[in-house]
């Protein structure tokens, strides 16, 4: 088989292969990082490897000996997978138990079994203290790979249970250059991604590319007092919070850099400087810090019961009321 990996995923590979010479691969395995750096990737790609009964130079799966053809069919017994049940939902405390039923058993191969949790911060409270029991007495050859984007929302006593595995956010030109061979604005897409290459990656798309763009007009429209905030509020109801929330918050930081400089430089959004460099002398830059505070503050709502419509129509008010000043 032949290199499986991201291009910026070579050091990481290689200290995940030190566990495996060195015969310590660890009991309960922590991968954390940033959001769109491939974390998963690497775990299933580790995941192959001690599952694989031929490994391949470089610690590879081979992908033709029968754990791997076994693997491929979603078949191995010795591999289990805890995902929630629905996208945006919990990993309950019964799938929990129906893993901890399974582990109860001996693995049937001679080499490992894998558990691999993604994303683990979704483990409820009643999930996350059933599994803690196991942790604290897991069965042999078993190996428990975590996967997160958001390492505070785990349990302290779980993570004090784990070996930490942290991917660094991977080198800006080293992306540039694997990003460049699948869109022409990849220094765009990746400032807007923060550097992450699969989100960059994903916001490459058109579909992706055409919803920004409308989004922004729909901001520009509310500015120009040419569309209502309530009824932009309830179009935004339908787009993912968080990537709506950071591109509203990111315009605003553009139109503040624009208030500061005639030509700024690294702008997130490049492809949208004539029209920010228009809006931004009509804006009161103290106003705008505070409609940046009022996004800050939003940020930290969003995770929380609050109406979603509100929200955005309370945003969305602020916006058109500070272009009436």
């Amino acid at each position: 088989m032949n290199n499986p990996l991201y291009p910026w995923q070579q050091s990481d590979w290689q200290q995940l292969q030190n566990y495996v010479t060195q015969s310590r691969v660890p009991q309960a395995l922590l991968i954390n990082g940033a959001l769109g750096i491939g974390k998963l990737h690497l775990a299933q790609t580790f995941t192959h490897a001690l599952l694989c009964e031929n490994s391949q130079q470089g610690g590879f799966a081979c992908g033709k000996c029968s754990s791997c053809l076994l693997l491929k069919a979603s078949t191995h017994p010795d591999f289990m997978e805890i995902t929630p049940e629905e996208i945006g939902k919990n990993i309950t405390i019964g799938q929990i138990r129906d893993l901890m039923e399974k582990l109860s058993l001996k693995p049937q191969f001679a080499r490992y079994r894998v558990v691999l949790i993604h994303p683990a911060d979704a483990l409820n409270n009643a999930a996350a203290n059933a599994f803690l029991k196991y942790l604290e007495e897991p069965t042999e050859r078993t190996v428990l790979i975590l996967v997160t984007h958001r390492m505070n929302k785990l349990p302290a006593t779980i993570k004090s249970r784990c070996q930490k595995f942290t991917m660094a956010m991977p080198d800006k030109s080293l992306v540039l250059q694997w990003l460049s061979q699948q869109t022409p604005n990849a220094e765009i897409v990746l400032n807007l991604a923060q550097g992450s290459p699969l989100l960059a990656q994903q916001y490459a798309t058109d579909e992706h590319t055409q919803q920004r763009s409308n989004c922004f007009a729909e901001f520009l429209a509310v500015a120009n007092q040419t569309n209502h905030p309530v009824i932009i509020a309830e179009k935004w109801l339908k787009l993912p919070e968080a990537t709506l929330l950071f591109w509203v918050s990111s315009w605003v930081i553009d139109l503040m850099r624009y208030r500061h400089q005639s030509a700024p430089k690294n702008l997130y959004h490049a492809d949208f400087k004539n029209a920010l460099s228009e809006l931004a002398p009509r804006v009161n830059p103290l106003k705008l810090y505070e409609f940046y505070d009022l996004l800050l503050q939003s940020r930290r709502r969003i995770e929380t019961q609050i109406n979603k419509q509100v929200l955005w129509e309370e945003i969305l008010i602020a916006w058109a009321m500070l272009n009436r000043s």
